[in-house]
């Protein structure tokens, strides 16, 4: 089973923006996380958000899809629009594609099929992050993380548990954030106050995931399985 990428879809025309959508729902790989017609208000909830790639309009009022593109940083970009004249423009930031509308749902999947290889190899390619620590700016490697959780002094911080049984002190950051950092194949949410690395899991049920033998306490580390997250854990621990 290939995991989902999630998607944002952006269109300042409330027709495009519901075709589009239409067409998306149809494509196996995508999950549509959200639907905008506005882009300020998408970059508004970007921090908030947890997804891979953005299908975007170009020409919008008060921001194009090429500003819009740069402001995402490393997010995946396919752009739509009626224009051809800014497939330049776009290759030069590295969308992963550029489709001349109208679009079709064939052209979409092949778009769709070249970001889900670039989110894979940039899973695969990675292996850590800089993130600002108690301790200052700290090298974060995927393959120690254990699970994450929210930190009890102070809710904007997240505590993350390493394999070795010591520990981080995220500073200032929140839990979108974190996963779109994170190898989106590895990592993922299972309720409110914590993320937990695939790779740490030894048992689950419906509700509860258990860890290895916590050495400090000598028993093993159980999470709560929210329903909320219970379906994308399931999908990532049976691929």
């Amino acid at each position: 089973m290939t995991t989902k990428i999630k998607c944002l879809l952006l269109d300042d025309e409330l027709p495009g923006l519901t075709y589009l959508k239409m067409l998306c729902e149809q494509i196996p790989g995508l999950e549509i996380v959200k639907a905008f017609n506005d882009p300020h208000k998408l970059l508004d909830e970007v921090p908030k958000l947890d997804f891979d790639l953005c299908i975007s309009d170009i020409e919008m009022p008060g921001i194009d899809g090429l500003t819009l593109a740069h402001l995402l940083q490393n997010k995946l970009v396919i752009f739509t629009t009626a224009y051809k004249n800014y497939a330049a423009e776009a290759f030069d930031i590295d969308a992963v594609d550029y489709i001349t509308k109208p679009v079709t749902k064939e052209r979409l999947e092949k778009a769709v099929a070249k970001a889900i290889e670039r989110v894979h190899i940039q899973d695969t390619s990675k292996k850590f992050i800089h993130l600002n620590t108690d301790k200052g700016k700290a090298l974060l490697h995927f393959d120690q993380i254990q699970f994450v959780k929210t930190a009890l002094v102070d809710s904007r911080d997240k505590e993350v548990h390493l394999l070795d049984g010591s520990l981080l002190i995220l500073k200032n950051i929140n839990f979108g954030s974190l996963l779109n950092l994170l190898p989106n194949t590895d990592f993922c949410r299972v309720n409110k106050k914590e993320i937990v690395a695939i790779k740490a899991v030894q048992f689950f049920n419906h509700n509860e995931i258990t860890l290895s033998l916590d050495e400090n306490k000598g028993k093993p580390i159980v999470l709560v399985l929210s329903e909320t997250y219970r379906s994308e854990f399931l999908t990532k621990v049976k691929i």
